[in-house]
């Protein structure tokens, strides 16, 4: 359970904001969308390595 301590005086929004933040980080919502399909092993193999290569790029083209 997400459990956001609110002090006294602080803004609603600000609470909210932080709740939304936590419970972002918790990975909920990506999961549920993650179970509402099947994809292969061999799919999710894929998007995974290209995921790599993307993020091999970008490290490559900071360095230079």
């Amino acid at each position: 359970m997400i459990v956001v301590p609110v002090k006294e005086g602080e803004n609603i929004d600000r609470a909210l904001k932080k709740f939304k933040r936590k419970f972002e980080k918790t990975g909920v919502i990506k999961e549920l969308r993650a179970r509402q399909q099947f994809d292969k092993p061999s799919v999710l193999k894929r998007l995974k390595m290209e995921h790599a290569v993307y993020v091999q790029k970008l490290r490559d083209s900071e360095e230079d």
